[in-house]
């Protein structure tokens, strides 16, 4: 055990050694490669703050009923009031559109103007425009837009999603360019670390044949590579904490305004310890596979 512990502290004593002999390029790799890691877990960051915005925020904040045409302003406004008193903690204010205003909102168009005046009668029906509360659920709204559906005093409900589709579309988009970034993690690890262990293989080739003409095995040869990429792939992931931490907090301070414009509090943060420890880890385990692959390759000699 003894033996095997020295082995490793010598393998990282060594790694850490060539690691700063070369100190330009040592900084350069462990830059890039956490700029990258940096890249997905800002997305993840972005992912993680619009899941609670995407729950709270009203699904659906206005729900519109178009009465049929045989019914009274008197009758809508009725309506309007027996809606209020059973759905009142779900609602925040309802308004009574009368025929008459709806067709001067139209006329206020200059598209729909000369086909309005065309008509001879006022083809519009009364209608009650729902204002949802904050915080209504997706169930809680179809429920009230279903119990008024059935309503024989009503012809129509409006109700409509398209802007929680668009919020769907963005958070799916997001979770694409998760997985694409995370893969381009992957990839240019690889790509760093094998080229790295291959320099360092060629710049250590006298002192690995030393070695191997002591009787050093393989795995005593190659035990420091796998470190040296361990090593920068650990420095780098601790470097992109803080690079998206700064860039998070650079991109609060755009939002604010707009988080604010909307009356919805919405603030970038870290992912979870655990994720970002995964994240971490599975960087290190990559450049490790990385730097074995090449020292494989570039070390028989």
């Amino acid at each position: 055990m003894k033996t095997w512990l020295r082995h490793h502290l010598y393998a990282i004593r060594t790694a850490l050694r060539r690691l700063l002999l070369t100190p330009f390029s040592t900084i350069t790799n462990i830059t890039v490669i956490a700029f990258v890691l940096s890249l997905p877990l800002v997305v993840s960051a972005i992912l993680t703050s619009l899941a609670p915005v995407a729950k709270t925020v009203s699904v659906n904040p206005v729900i519109t009923l178009f009465m049929k045409n045989n019914v009274s302003l008197e009758a809508t406004q009725q309506l309007a009031a027996q809606i209020k008193t059973e759905s009142n903690a779900q609602i925040d204010h309802i308004t009574v559109m009368s025929k008459q205003e709806a067709l001067d909102t139209l006329r206020s168009s200059q598209e729909w103007k000369e086909s309005l005046d065309v008509l001879p009668n006022n083809p519009l029906p009364h209608s009650i425009i729902i204002a949802l509360s904050n915080g209504v659920s997706t169930l809680q709204a179809n429920e009230i837009a279903q119990q008024w559906q059935n309503n024989p005093e009503v012809d129509l409900v409006q109700f409509d999603r398209d802007w929680l589709k668009k919020l769907e579309s963005i958070i799916s988009f997001f979770k694409v360019l998760l997985g694409i970034f995370a893969v381009g993690v992957a990839i240019i690890v690889v790509a760093t670390i094998f080229n790295t262990v291959r320099m360092q293989a060629l710049l250590q080739r006298d002192e690995i044949a030393v070695a191997r003409l002591v009787g050093a095995t393989e795995s005593f040869v190659r035990r420091p590579f796998l470190y040296l990429g361990i090593i920068t792939g650990f420095c780098a992931g601790l470097l992109s904490i803080a690079l998206t931490a700064i860039g998070l907090s650079l991109m609060n301070n755009a939002i604010l305004v707009v988080a604010e414009s909307y009356g919805q509090p919405f603030n970038l943060a870290l992912p979870h310890a655990f994720w970002i420890v995964l994240a971490i880890v599975i960087v290190m385990i990559i450049a490790a596979i990385a730097a074995r692959w090449s020292v494989t390759r570039h070390s028989s000699f």
